[in-house]
């Protein structure tokens, strides 16, 4: 249930939040569905702009509020060493992308459980808010979208926000893989068998069966007069099933490389350009002899500074190439190009920048490069039995 790309909205600690393209479907969805209660709610008709405006802050606070689940889970991620690749909202809500699978039952049940718990606390703050804005009955009414409410437009807004974070909460909550409530459950297994790919196994059995039954609920409602309730169920069914089996996957093809690091695969005689060298000695020494589309670019302390390749030293005019140096050619943007040699090796799978570079470039905790992490390297590890000593 994850999305790489988007549009990006801003980041939050370095954390990139950005929208899937089907987000703006069911905003428009929710301002539509809104603006109907809230012209009951206050008692004026189509013409009025009152209610759009409470119906668009109203599906606007509901992704913030998604939002904040979500970022409950990846702070506990970081804090936990757990990278965040990002943070996307889509028509089902949001998913945040953790770089690597948790490594212990405790790590897995405190990330799972913090997104729940950033959810039943705006749960709280709504009801305290608006049962003294509308009282426990006006509130009542609001949450449950009836018309006449005797409630303020905020106070409607309110409950609303409350029911539907409650709704969201409820379905969390369910023990199905990879909902929150199913990775706790994988996480009480993980603990109980001590095996994480067991666990998994386990946890998204469950996640398949709640979704065969959501599926079987979505064609009952369908025909029974039901039709837009009972397909958005049946797809949301479909949605589980499918993630729950690649969660499996996933993990069957983890484990073969569990306990693996990036320096044990890694090439550990990188070749490299000084970032003084002439354009003019970068093409004759080494790409014209190694015959390599690229090649790191270090300092005088070997501190990894960037990638140059063929392309743009060829670019350097013939006359200009013995005054021009390496550094020069550099973007200086190596930011996602370089990873820490212990970093585990689960964390590169689908990593994007050795999608597209095919490698990279492996460096120790003060920048300096230590060796080249290439795809093919971790295609062999990948193909090796589980618990095997890495293929050099």
């Amino acid at each position: 249930m994850g999305f790489g790309g988007g549009i990006t909205l801003f980041h939050v600690r370095g954390i990139r939040i950005s929208v899937d393209y089907s987000w703006f479907l069911v905003l428009f969805l929710i301002i539509i569905w809104l603006s109907g209660f809230y012209r009951d709610v206050l008692g004026e008709d189509n013409s009025a702009t009152g209610p759009y405006v409470l119906a668009v802050a109203s599906a606007l606070l509901f992704f913030g509020s998604i939002l904040l689940h979500e970022l409950g889970h990846a702070f506990v991620a970081i804090r936990r060493g757990i990278g965040i690749d990002g943070i996307t909202l889509w028509m089902f809500g949001g998913v945040a992308r953790m770089s690597r699978d948790t490594d212990s039952p405790g790590t897995e049940f405190k990330i799972a459980i913090a997104g729940p718990a950033v959810t039943a606390l705006i749960v709280l703050a709504c009801a305290g808010v608006g049962i003294a804005l509308a009282g426990p009955q006006g509130f009542r009414d609001a949450a449950l979208t009836e018309g006449d409410t005797g409630a303020s437009g905020i106070a409607a807004l309110i409950a609303w926000l409350g029911s539907i974070n409650l709704l969201v909460l409820l379905f969390n909550l369910l023990p199905a893989y990879p909902l929150d409530g199913g990775r706790i459950a994988r996480a009480i297994a993980w603990w109980r068998t001590g095996d994480r790919t067991k666990a998994t196994r386990f946890a998204a059995t469950l996640g398949r069966g709640f979704a065969y039954i959501m599926i079987g609920l979505g064609i009952v409602m369908f025909v029974s007069g039901n039709p837009v309730g009972g397909l958005w169920l049946a797809i949301v069914g479909f949605i589980l099933n499918g993630s729950a089996r690649a969660a499996v996957a996933q993990t069957e093809v983890s484990s073969r490389i569990d306990g693996l690091a990036v320096s044990d695969v890694m090439d550990r005689e990188p070749v490299a350009i000084p970032e003084d060298a002439s354009a003019e000695r970068a093409l004759d020494e080494f790409f014209l002899r190694y015959r390599w589309a690229w090649f790191p670019v270090v300092d005088s302390s070997q501190r990894f500074v960037g990638l140059l390749d063929r392309g743009t030293a060829d670019g350097v005019p013939e006359v200009e190439r013995a005054s021009t140096t390496v550094g020069d050619l550099l973007a200086r943007d190596s930011e996602g190009l370089s990873i820490e040699q212990d970093t585990p090796l689960e964390a590169v799978l689908g990593n994007q920048a050795m999608r597209r570079l095919g490698a990279l470039i492996a460096v120790d905790d003060e920048g300096r490069l230590r060796g080249v992490l290439t795809a093919d390297a971790v295609g062999r590890a990948l193909q090796q039995p589980a618990g095997a000593p890495p293929a050099v």
